[in-house]
């Protein structure tokens, strides 16, 4: 297992920090300050990326964009994520970054990435207001999802193996997660 590593630093890091790191293959994100590197992910991660790409692509109306890592989702000054699939308007992009929060963010569960994504990523994607987060877990397979509401996630949907998954937010499509890592 390769495990995700949280560099030492003198002081809180910021976006314009982020932007000195080497492009070397690893996803480097900012949360709260601290610099988060995570290794490249494995074939199923990326399988399943591919799928949930292509799935909101198709379903996807004009007026949204849908993107995958490595892209910058800024929603702090010390916080820059990346999230595995995006969906945003836009009219929201500049030609480096998404400067707010996604109508979607989704992350596709890793040995290395679990406890982030399911914890620090779900609450800063939560406090900055994004209306939808989903989870997919490769291994399992399975699809969990959030809506904001009231400022808060609820839970709103899960789907494990072949059972189908349908959202409305940002936009209507349908997934099975056994079908997400075929």
């Amino acid at each position: 297992m390769v495990d995700m590593t949280v560099l030492p630093q003198s002081r809180p890091l910021t976006a314009d920090d982020l932007a000195t790191v080497p492009d070397d293959g690893h996803r480097y994100e900012l949360v709260d300050g601290t610099l988060i590197v995570t290794p490249a992910p494995s074939t199923r991660h990326q399988r399943a990326v591919a799928r949930l790409l292509k799935a909101l692509l198709d379903a996807a109306p004009e007026h949204l964009e849908v993107l995958t890592a490595p892209y910058d989702v800024r929603l702090a000054d010390d916080t820059v994520l990346q999230p595995d699939v995006l969906v945003c308007r836009r009219a929201d992009l500049t030609e480096s970054n998404l400067p707010t929060a996604p109508l979607l963010a989704v992350e596709v569960l890793s040995p290395s990435t679990r406890l982030v994504d399911l914890t620090l990523k779900h609450g800063r994607y939560e406090a900055a207001g994004c209306p939808s987060y989903w989870v997919v877990d490769p291994d399992e397979p399975s699809l969990r999802a959030w809506e904001l509401r009231d400022g808060a996630y609820v839970g709103t949907a899960t789907a494990i193996g072949s059972e189908e998954f349908s959202a409305t937010l940002p936009c209507l499509v349908s997934l099975v997660p056994d079908d997400l890592v075929r």
